[in-house]
């Protein structure tokens, strides 16, 4: 069997293998989005940019037009993008501190505009491309090369819940959801819906994805996927958590 046949069509094959650390779960979200961008076929539309950090590997990812921004300023960038070309589908793709630190207040002005973009973050809960440094997203008691203790709520207050928040923000107009690389099939669909959303006018748009860092957490393999799937969403609850009740409909039928 021809691997690439296995490769998304949208994705850039010059560019592969990609230039993401073994075990990362970059590549597997941008799988997902791939597959749901062949899906939709909005391949010509699409305006995709990526930010500094991890995310920034991606800037050479998909055969779309791109942009790589600098740190926090992919969500103005693809905003300012998708208001003067309203015919575009606008994705803009980053890590936790691109969206809740550097970038939170880009992040939140979108939701409250209701800008008709789709934003996309990953969640690994540590700066992974400068050494494993905590992150707005370091969950409590998880060591990092800047809490060698554990992070404590006392010196640096709770892990960020960003769709929750993004909901509170945008309210009914906005499509919020929390995926993971654990679950690719279900992280598609929520992709599938985000992009559909924005397709149809309906406003923001917003999926954080839980992903893996082995690099950085020091773990092998069985380890890695421990703390993706069992610590990671005790406290980061995956599913959709902002719909419309016409999605809601969509997403109760059986595929």
């Amino acid at each position: 069997m021809n691997s690439l046949a296995q490769m998304p069509r949208c994705w850039r094959l010059a560019s592969k293998p990609h230039k993401f650390c073994p075990g990362c779960g970059h590549g597997l979200a941008l799988k997902a989005l791939g597959i749901a961008i062949d899906e939709l076929n909005i391949q010509n539309k699409v305006v995709f940019g990526c930010d500094i950090g991890c995310s920034l590997l991606a800037w050479d990812f998909f055969d779309v037009d791109t942009v790589q921004t600098h740190h926090g300023r992919t969500t103005p960038v693809i905003a300012g993008i998708k208001r003067a070309r309203p015919e575009v589908i606008g994705i803009a793709y980053m890590g936790d501190g691109g969206g809740y630190a550097i970038g939170s207040q880009h992040l939140v002005n979108a939701a409250s505009r209701n800008e008709k973009i789709t934003v996309i973050l990953i969640n690994n809960t540590n700066y992974g491309m400068t050494g494993g440094q905590m992150a707005p997203t370091t969950l409590l008691g998880q060591k990092t090369e800047t809490t060698p203790y554990g992070r404590t709520v006392e010196e640096a207050g709770f892990p960020t819940q960003g769709p929750e928040m993004v909901k509170a923000i945008a309210g009914e107009n906005a499509y919020v959801a929390r995926g993971t690389v654990a679950n690719v099939r279900q992280l598609k669909r929520f992709f599938l819906r985000a992009l559909e959303h924005q397709i149809a006018g309906k406003g923001f748009s917003f999926i954080e994805v839980l992903s893996s860092c082995p690099t950085n957490w020091r773990t092998n393999a069985r380890d890695t996927w421990k703390f993706l799937e069992e610590e990671m969403t005790k406290y980061f609850k995956v599913g959709e958590i902002g719909v419309t009740a016409a999605e809601k409909e969509v997403a109760a039928c059986p595929e």
